[in-house]
């Protein structure tokens, strides 16, 4: 469904963040991107969902194609249009709207506006909290009922590929469960295709289907979750653990280097 072809991603003319960056995404699975911070994983995501130039940044190399149809060149309201829906970090809502008009924002693209309220029943099928709020203003929500907000205005905009930015931060462990469990059903009942971009490797990689490792801009390391876990650096730096299982501590995690093979 997604394919980034060696792409090449620069702010201010300047700072090259993604090197040839590549990556595939196929219709109806989960992909994660795995990374420590400043790697350029939520860069690649608007370099697929076209926000990069209100932070100065550009596509200068590769390509990104959805579809069969290159989109690195078309603006971010045309790549909602086409079916690409980000879910930005940080639980980005409509404030000062209450929940009900914030799924209605998220379906302003769609023509078939009269399916709007039966898509809303949905979203609350899945996040029956939203149901109990759906008046209440958003700013006054809890960090995780945001958060649901954010994926169910996702889901109004009935897109083909979902990508989440963080969906775990600063949650606590129970709910950010519940949000993955719940992540994990609407690709398997809607058959909704989702790029996930997580710090929590061991959840990420619990949920998805194949799993690509970033570091420095680009891409060292993917397979498939199962094999990935078996990996001694993976298992290391991203599981904390050791060669025989048993939990690192986060001083051991912190300064752990990556073995060079990784690059080579």
């Amino acid at each position: 469904m997604l394919a980034l072809n060696n792409v090449e991603v620069i702010y201010n003319d300047v700072i090259l963040v993604l090197k040839g960056m590549s990556l595939e995404v196929p219709q109806g699975k989960i992909v994660t991107l795995l990374g420590s911070n400043g790697a350029g994983k939520s860069t690649t995501l608007k370099a697929i969902s076209g926000l990069l130039k209100p932070e100065d940044g550009e596509v200068t190399d590769g390509e990104i194609v959805f579809e069969g149809n290159k989109i690195h060149e078309i603006d971010a309201a045309n790549i909602v249009r086409a079916g690409i829906f980000q879910v930005m970090e940080g639980r980005r809502v409509f404030e000062h709207l209450d929940v009900e008009q914030n799924l209605v924002a998220g379906g302003y693209t769609r023509s078939d506006r009269q399916n709007i309220r039966q898509d809303m029943d949905k979203v609350y099928t899945y996040f029956p909290c939203l149901r109990e709020r759906r008046h209440q203003t958003a700013g006054y929500l809890s960090g995780g009922e945001q958060q649901m907000l954010a994926i169910g205005r996702a889901l109004m905009a009935k897109p083909k590929l979902v990508m989440l930015d963080e969906p775990s931060l600063g949650l606590a462990p129970l709910l950010v469960q519940e949000i993955f469990g719940i992540i994990k059903r609407i690709n398997k009942e809607e058959g909704t295709t989702i790029l996930l971009v997580e710090q929590n490797a061991r959840l990420a990689l619990d949920v998805a289907d194949y799993a690509y490792i970033m570091e420095n801009g680009r891409i060292v390391l993917d397979g498939e979750p199962a094999a990935l876990k078996a990996n001694a650096d993976v298992r290391e730096f991203y599981l904390g653990l050791n060669e025989v299982g048993t939990r690192k501590s986060y001083r051991d995690v912190k300064h752990y280097k990556r073995r060079k093979r990784w690059l080579s």
